[in-house]
């Protein structure tokens, strides 16, 4: 099919499904649409183009970040199923409930701390007991005086005794168990003693181990993520990542904390207080196990609906964290094209879907505590009227009753939520469970007896038999069979078509993705030491260069291995002490991602961090790609000065950094298809890398022939 930009928009092909389909034919060049072809006459147009543009800008994000990597990692890569997040159903579990607090402490302390809450409830509704009681007590006390009774406590041994004063026409009541006030106010007091004791130690156990299960579930998780795969962070947005790092911790650190230490304390209050009020009136009974049924009823269909809620109020934040650090990292490019009000309406659409999510919950949420509100009413009209039944009830039991019923209620109310709060809130841990155990990259650390020594490699012989990659357990290798010798301080260039398999050449060599077959390094398999022994001991300077923020001491020594003498000396032989110097030296700040240097400068300093290694593998990954002419030549005679010992494999696309390099290895689909230096490989006049030097410009052409020839000639 044919046509102009619009028509193939209005025609029934999904001609956005048509760019994202590998052509079959490789060598044909890319067609380039003009914004002068495109033709718009309606808003619906302008809505179809805009989503049609967002594809063709996501889809070359990702062939420039990917542009060295094969063709079926990157189809892999696409795929839109990969990318849903992964969520759980249903209310949480009670092993996340366990898995919580065992990351903080063991089973000991958790049961001490259910002891500690149990106790200080118990203090707690003593002191309620004691205080009717003891309001009983001076009734009893009051209306005996005015009767004007003489009021005798007598033992149980005596309790027939009994006798009249005529003279004084006074009566002798025998009254068992009558206390002296000061008795019960001694009592309270300790009551209340033992009560504020053990509440204090409960709150700061509960604390303190909470305080420490969110650290530990933190620490856990980022170390999980730092050892992940590399596919890992392939598969999910940055967002999706920075979403468990900021909401779900935050979640746990504020939220969950103090709804459970709510929900332990109020229910344990619901526990006493229905106690005490059966006590009072065992009718009571009746109504609150009415009660309970249908309050508990209303909280698991709430919880159906609030919890499914409160999952996808996490997965809609993913998003949005996701469109900002794209948007803030690419802000010169979208004002470049004036993008603006493009990105502007993505954002709103990516928070309104948010919010949208919050504001249900927060709906969900009302209506049940409107529920909550209107049963609780029910339940204390009926206690109060219930004691117009009882002739015989004391004032002060009417008062207990009376008001542990509406503690009762207010508890109720307040616990049901606090208790759905808790079980929202863990949904926060469950998402931070998921990322506690993923898949490790193999053999973080070198076993003691395959540890290598710390010369190692002495040479920089690499050798690779048999070796193929893969990025995905069920796809296809995307580099295949690989035999290559490189012997020691040789110069290797590696070119290739995009998806040819260069870079991931590099991650083969790194153990970036799952490597099948055998990487030796100076006899040593790499396979069987660990990976950060491996790459620690090779240096890459990568075509994006990375720079922390701090300063450029960290930068340039990061571990603190070097002195500050060898450090200038680095920085001397890439230009750039004099800059440093005038600068605040070594102390210098480096703001996020090196933004306070070109990038020809921060490519210098990641060549001046290679040079203080001094290993004896060097890959350079693109590493003039983005440079000017000066910055380019002085990467180069650097990188011959100073690395002329070491073996240097360098991935270029500009066939005129690699002319010079001892061997070419040329990659195609995955596969080495020549192998030889620059001066052999152009004489096969239907080689791959004679092709490619002759569809350069033919100055160019000549040029590159007369390098390989005066290298051939040395």
């Amino acid at each position: 099919m044919q046509g102009t930009f619009r028509d193939l928009i209005d025609s029934k092909f999904d001609y956005v499904k048509l760019l994202g389909d590998e052509e079959d034919d490789e060598d044909d060049d890319d067609e380039i649409i003009s914004p002068d072809d495109v033709v718009v006459e309606s808003d619906e147009d302008i809505s179809n183009i805009k989503k049609v543009l967002r594809r063709l800008s996501r889809r070359s994000t990702k062939g420039r970040s990917k542009q060295n990597q094969p063709v079926e990692e990157e189809e892999a890569i696409t795929d839109d199923t990969i990318y849903l997040e992964s969520h759980s159903k249903g209310e949480s579990q009670s092993s996340t409930y366990m898995e919580y607090f065992k990351s903080g402490t063991n089973y000991f302390f958790i049961f001490l701390m259910a002891a500690l809450f149990l106790l200080a409830q118990g203090a707690a509704s003593l002191a309620d007991y004691w205080a009717s009681y003891w309001t009983i007590q001076e009734e009893m006390r009051n209306y005996y005086r005015s009767i004007d009774v003489n009021i005798v406590t007598l033992s149980k041994e005596n309790l027939t005794a009994y006798q009249t004063d005529m003279g004084n026409s006074r009566s002798l009541i025998a009254l068992l168990d009558l206390h002296s006030t000061e008795f019960c106010l001694y009592m309270y007091t300790g009551i209340i003693l033992i009560l504020t004791v053990l509440a204090g130690l409960r709150s700061y156990m509960f604390y303190k181990i909470c305080v420490r299960c969110s650290e530990r579930l933190h620490n856990n998780m980022f170390n999980s993520v730092i050892r992940t795969t590399m596919r890992f962070f392939d598969l999910n947005p940055s967002g999706r990542i920075l979403n468990r790092f900021s909401k779900d911790i935050g979640c746990a650190d504020e939220l969950l904390t103090k709804s459970m230490m709510d929900a332990a304390q109020y229910m344990l209050t619901i526990a006493g207080s229905i106690v005490l009020a059966v006590v009072v009136n065992y009718l009571l009974i009746v109504l609150i196990i009415i009660l309970g049924i249908l309050l508990w009823f209303i909280r698991k269909v709430y919880l159906k609906t609030s919890i499914n809620i409160k999952r996808l109020e996490g997965i809609t934040k993913s998003p949005v964290f996701t469109h900002l650090n794209a948007t803030l990292q690419g802000i010169s490019t979208i004002r470049a094209y004036g993008a603006q009000s493009i990105l502007k309406d993505e954002f709103d659409k990516h928070q309104d879907l948010h919010t949208s999510a919050y504001y249900m919950f927060i709906t969900t949420s009302s209506a049940f505590g409107f529920s909550l509100d209107s049963l609780c009413f029910i339940y204390i009209s009926l206690v109060t009227f219930s004691f117009l039944f009882l002739k015989e009830a004391m004032g002060g039991s009417v008062g207990l009753a009376i008001t542990q019923s509406l503690l009762l209620i207010f508890f109720l109310q307040w616990g049901l939520r606090q208790t759905t709060e808790v079980a929202n809130n863990m949904m926060s841990v469950e998402r931070i469970l998921e990322y506690k155990d993923l898949e490790e990259e193999p053999l973080l650390e070198s076993t003691p007896d395959k540890t290598p020594s710390p010369e190692w490699p002495k040479e920089g012989r690499i050798m690779f038999q048999n070796t193929s990659l893969k990025y995905v357990e069920t796809n296809p290798p995307v580099l295949k069979d690989l035999n290559i010798s490189i012997q020691p301080k040789e110069k290797i260039g590696i070119v290739g078509r995009t998806g040819a398999g260069k870079s991931s050449l590099i991650s083969a060599l790194f153990r970036l993705a799952r490597v099948e077959g055998t990487i030796r390094i100076d006899g040593i398999d790499t396979k069987d030491i660990g990976l950060q022994d491996l790459r620690s001991r090779i240096s890459i300077i990568p075509q994006d260069p990375v720079l922390f923020s701090g300063t450029l001491r960290n930068n340039i020594d990061p571990f603190h291995e070097f002195s500050d003498c060898m450090l200038w000396s680095a920085l001397e032989d890439v230009e750039l002490k004099k800059y440093c110097v005038s600068s605040n030296g070594l102390d210098m700040k480096v703001t996020k991602g090196g933004s306070n240097f070109s990038v020809g400068q921060r490519q210098l300093i990641c060549l001046a961090r290679a040079i203080l290694r001094n290993n004896k593998i060097l890959m350079l990954d693109e590493a003039t790609a983005n440079v000017d002419p000066q910055t380019d030549a002085l990467i180069q005679n650097t990188i011959r000065l100073k690395f002329a010992e070491c073996t240097v494999l360098t991935v270029a696309h500009r066939l005129n950094t690699i002319m010079d390099s001892d061997k070419v290895l040329v990659m195609d689909a995955g596969r080495m298809v020549e192998f030889a230096s620059p001066h052999n490989l152009l004489q096969n006049k239907n080689g791959y890398f004679y092709q490619m030097v002759q569809k350069t410009d033919k100055k160019m052409a000549e040029q590159l022939s007369q390098v390989s020839e005066e290298l051939e000639t040395k």
